[in-house]
């Protein structure tokens, strides 16, 4: 199912370069593995490939954003399987902060004093599927509105047909008439009703909380434990293909049965 979605090397397409020591289903088995029970890199099994064989595959796909190519085309591909167009026209944003591990620098952390969380804060764009449409990793005292500006410019950069986000009340102000006028965007903010008590599921806003509660189950991503912010991004991409890929796989058990 995966193969013929995974970015083909540069040696393969006559451009030069060595063969590949080791297969790429190796290579992804190995980060699976990492990323689902968030173990250190040093603590690969020996079942995979040596850990720094391993990493430098990793680094390769972060820095040239072929993980995140990869997933884009799981991406396409999950959304095709569902009846449902390649590209959204719709989507969601939301923040998470995270305690982040001592490797983290001061340069890239904060503190967030709403949440009272030491660490990073991971701001996301998912599809009405719930499925990631862009990520940015910041210091966890970055504002909401500010690091939207960025990162919906980026998301509709990408993807032309997006006209409709779905936020909470910390987006208003400003930023969506930024958004209107800068990028052709619709900014929707979904209210908690003044009356409510407890915990209610609140419209659209609770298919970016579940895509939260997917990440924390990967447990590499419980804390933030990445010394770049580009890693940690990267590792959010690895967590939602392990979903993306199993979704198609057992949709495909399904169709065989």
């Amino acid at each position: 199912m995966v193969r013929p979605l995974l970015p083909v090397p540069a040696w393969l397409r006559g451009r030069g370069g060595q063969p590949e020591t080791y297969c790429h289903r190796a290579m992804l088995d190995a980060i699976r593995y990492l990323v689902d029970n968030g173990i250190k890199w040093r603590a690969m099994p020996v079942d995979f490939p040596p850990w720094d064989r391993v990493y430098a595959f990793f680094r390769r796909w972060r820095d040239h954003w072929l993980v995140k190519e990869f997933h884009d085309r799981l991406r396409a591909k999950v959304r095709e399987e569902l009846g449902r167009d390649a590209e959204p026209t719709a989507g969601v944003i939301d923040s998470q902060s995270v305690k982040a591990d001592a490797v983290v620098g001061s340069d890239s952390r904060g503190f967030d004093g709403g949440k009272l969380i030491n660490g990073r804060k991971r701001h996301v764009v998912v599809d009405t599927l719930g499925l990631l449409l862009g990520v940015m990793v910041t210091a966890a005292d970055t504002g909401d509105r500010a690091a939207a500006r960025v990162l919906l410019a980026q998301v509709a950069d990408a993807h032309h047909r997006l006209a409709l986000v779905w936020a909470d009340a910390g987006y208003t102000g400003s930023l969506i008439e930024y958004c209107f006028a800068a990028l052709a965007l619709v900014v929707s903010i979904v209210k908690r009703s003044d009356d409510q008590k407890g915990f209610v599921v609140l419209p659209k806003r609770w298919i970016v909380e579940r895509f939260f509660a997917h990440l924390m189950r990967t447990r590499r991503l419980a804390r933030d434990y990445e010394r770049r912010t580009t890693s940690a991004e990267a590792m959010i991409y690895w967590s939602i293909t392990l979903l993306m890929s199993r979704r198609l796989a057992a949709r495909r058990r399904v169709g065989e049965a």
